[in-house]
């Protein structure tokens, strides 16, 4: 783990500047805000910068948390019921910005059409009627381990995660290559295009069926939802893992891949591949006012299961896609400054 911690020092430095910015912009989907977000990323202590470079640059780890940011859960309230409409009014405002500085530092954050209506920063907390859904605002089933958005070409470089609430110091499991053992694994196997990944549950019409009021937003969202479809009744062959076969990438989603017509050397070397990461699976509890961001081409992650209370005290997390390559997915948005993919 690459770690950081906020200093008092460093907390009295940041108060004034989130401040200042949460008087300035409404929500933090404001489209200025998350323009100029790299600019006013400049703005934050030099060493926390220096640290977020190294883990970028360098990639010391697969891990990367800076803790001690000061949230004050009596001005948080309660845990919202659902992640729509929650960003109006955050009372979490000051510390999304921070995260969003954070995250700028390392790429650009992006969305999905078929996320969350479309939003950048999502909304991570139980609802009610999910409990048993394989997504992350379930709570009586564990959130299977999985590469974030392993379907698609266009899957961000990180995911990332800031903790508001964990009463119950819920576990995220997360599993690295650099802690892998890969002389257990065939690893040549793994490298041909053998493979599906079908699309995750998160990225269904009934997770983000409110109209946009934009026709045009609208049709390309009812696109992307198409395309979801296609690429589950007909998903594309592909490896799982790339890269560096010493120190290599993956990309994978055990819940939503379906072995029965891959062959047998590659229902083997995926079998080896699930075991390996599970051997290698760390428990992180995050606490408030932590932020994780897990490098999503080098490291696989879940959460394990709790009982939701629905009063308002529950897990509270956001979180962030960000990618290192911006134009990579141009095809996928209607405007170079769009930051959603649909």
């Amino acid at each position: 783990m690459h770690d950081l911690a906020l200093t008092p020092e460093d907390n009295a430095a940041l108060t004034p500047m989130l401040a200042g910015l949460a008087a300035t912009y409404d929500t933090i989907e404001n489209p200025e805000l998350l323009r100029r977000a790299p600019v006013l990323a400049k703005a934050l202590p030099a060493h926390l910068l220096s640290f977020l470079e190294e883990f970028r640059f360098a990639e010391p780890s697969a891990l990367c948390r800076i803790s001690g940011l000061d949230v004050d859960e009596d001005e948080l309230g309660p845990t919202p019921e659902h992640w729509r409409d929650s960003h109006f009014d955050s009372p979490a405002f000051r510390q999304e910005i921070f995260f969003l500085l954070c995250a700028t530092a390392l790429g650009d954050v992006f969305g999905w059409a078929t996320q969350q209506d479309g939003r950048i920063m999502h909304d991570v907390l139980p609802i009610k009627g999910h409990e048993n859904y394989e997504i992350g605002s379930n709570s009586l089933q564990h959130l299977s381990w999985h590469t974030e958005d392993a379907f698609h070409p266009c899957r961000g470089d990180y995911v990332a995660l800031m903790c508001l609430k964990n009463p119950d110091s819920v576990e995220t499991v997360v599993s690295t290559v650099p802690d892998m053992d890969w002389s257990n694994v065939d690893v040549d196997a793994l490298f041909e295009a053998e493979f599906t990944v079908m699309p995750d549950n998160s990225h269904q019409p009934q997770q983000g069926l409110a109209s946009s009021g934009d026709p045009r937003i609208d049709a390309l969202r009812e696109r992307s939802f198409r395309l979801i479809q296609e690429w589950n009744d007909n998903p594309q062959k592909r490896p799982l893992l790339y890269g560096d076969r010493n120190d290599p990438y993956m990309a994978l989603d055990p819940y939503h891949m379906d072995p029965s017509g891959w062959t047998d050397r590659s229902r083997q070397a995926f079998k080896q591949l699930c075991e390996e990461i599970e051997r290698a699976m760390k428990d992180v509890v995050l606490l408030p006012g932590d932020l994780v961001f897990i490098d999503n081409f080098r490291s696989v992650h879940g959460r394990k299961s709790f009982q939701a209370r629905y009063d308002g005290s529950d897990r509270w997390l956001k979180r962030l896609n960000i990618t290192r390559n911006l134009r990579g997915s141009r095809a996928w948005r209607p405007a170079t400054d769009d930051r959603v993919i649909y």
